[in-house]
């Protein structure tokens, strides 16, 4: 619960072509942590802790939210994944997206789990990361990363808005593919 100044709300239908796509912090720990519960994969024991924590203790980006008031056109946090999140905004914006994937921060999945289908499928589609996924102006990236800066917390460019709809992965060597919007299913 909490309030919001009268007109500062940020929703997720103001995504506009041509924005940047952002996403805060380490998202697909939690999915991560609870496939290795589930005895689906395996963590590295020096990341275990910190995985388990994302799962049973999410930490919810409380002072990331206000302090990108006036610089973001829409945001929501991860809660049923980041492709199932992401649908949330284009659908309700009326537009589309090409994810980078070579801008993912898989880095640290890819240090804790070696399978590398898993670790891509916790940070597209895992839930319960409580990240939060924003669109912003590419006229703000410098202010973004000084916020990323001065609250410790890493704010990853992920991907660009545009008006056509649906939803691509736009790869290393400038391929591209179709991506399904599906978040994570809570009663899988």
């Amino acid at each position: 619960f909490g309030e919001v100044p009268t007109g500062c709300a940020i929703t997720r239908d103001g995504a506009r072509p041509g924005d940047d796509l952002w996403v805060s912090g380490q998202p697909g720990r939690a999915a991560l942590a609870l496939a290795a519960l589930r005895g689906e994969t395996e963590l590295a024991s020096e990341h275990q802790p910190d995985f388990m924590a994302a799962l049973h203790r999410p930490e919810p980006r409380a002072a990331l939210g206000p302090a990108l008031r006036g610089l973001v056109s829409a945001m929501l946090d991860v809660s049923d994944g980041l492709l199932g999140d992401l649908g949330h905004i284009l659908e309700r914006s009326r537009v589309g997206c090409s994810i980078d994937t070579s801008a993912l921060p898989l880095a640290a999945l890819s240090a804790a789990c070696p399978d590398a289908p898993r670790v891509m499928q916790a940070m597209l589609r895992g839930g319960d990361d409580y990240e939060l996924l924003f669109t912003a102006l590419p006229d703000h990236r410098e202010r973004i990363l000084a916020i990323s800066e001065s609250l410790a917390l890493p704010l990853h460019r992920i991907g660009r808005i545009e008006g056509t709809p649906g939803l691509r992965a736009l790869a290393a060597d400038g391929s591209t593919s179709e991506l399904p919007v599906v978040g994570f299913d809570h009663f899988a």
